[in-house]
């Protein structure tokens, strides 16, 4: 029986790696075991950031309604306790586009806000 030559399976593999690692700075991009281990090491930043990139778009959010409120003359937290007593169901994600975007449609938000309260 004819041995069996594994060189292309592990070049493969290699070029894989390498291909992935492409942009990597210094020595990173261009050596597999380099490579192999920075790339291992970015798919679990990738990972865990796919996560936090949500709190920090809360957080983002949070901020540009409060500025906008603000300008009203209310604070965060009342406005928030007073969209739920108008029973107004948005989330932060639209009303800071609202507020960033469109002024005149936030301040009559406000204005049903201020009213409930």
């Amino acid at each position: 029986m004819a041995r069996v030559k594994r060189g292309t399976t592990t070049h493969a593999r290699h070029k894989k790696v390498l291909k992935a690692s492409k942009g990597f700075y210094g020595r990173t991009s261009t050596t597999y075991r380099a490579a192999l281990e920075r790339l291992e090491k970015s798919l679990q930043y990738a990972y865990r950031d796919r996560r936090t990139k949500k709190r920090d778009f809360r957080g983002l959010w949070i901020q540009r309604i409060n500025a906008a409120v603000r300008e009203h003359g209310m604070t965060y937290s009342r406005f928030i306790a007073g969209l739920k007593k108008a029973g107004i169901e948005m989330d932060r994600k639209v009303l800071a586009a609202i507020a960033y975007d469109d002024a005149e449609s936030f301040a009559a938000i406000v204005k049903q806000v201020q009213a409930a309260l």
